[in-house]
């Protein structure tokens, strides 16, 4: 599923596409926002978003097998909750 699929799917439940479009809108932005602070992002009985930081490492390059450093980074991670778990098995 895709952004307009699922804009789509919220718009069988509110009046207008572009209703649905503003509150999907609104539902991203507030999970990028909360990230963007360091802060997670906790949606009982579907998961959590929250930013990790990755260590330094030492990589290697496919094409030439030279090694190279990979540097830390931070990156977003969603991490699904149990009731989204036994769902889907």
């Amino acid at each position: 599923m895709n952004k307009a699929e699922l804009i789509a799917e919220v718009a069988k439940i509110t009046t207008t596409k572009k209703q649905a479009a503003e509150a999907v809108e609104a539902v991203l932005d507030a999970i990028k926002k909360t990230l963007k602070k360091k802060k997670e992002v906790a949606l009982i009985g579907f998961g959590t978003f929250k930013v990790v930081k990755r260590k330094a490492r030492m990589g290697q390059n496919p094409q030439t097998g030279e090694k190279i450093k990979i540097a830390a980074k931070k990156v977003p991670v969603f991490k699904p909750g149990k009731a989204l778990k036994e769902l889907v098995n």
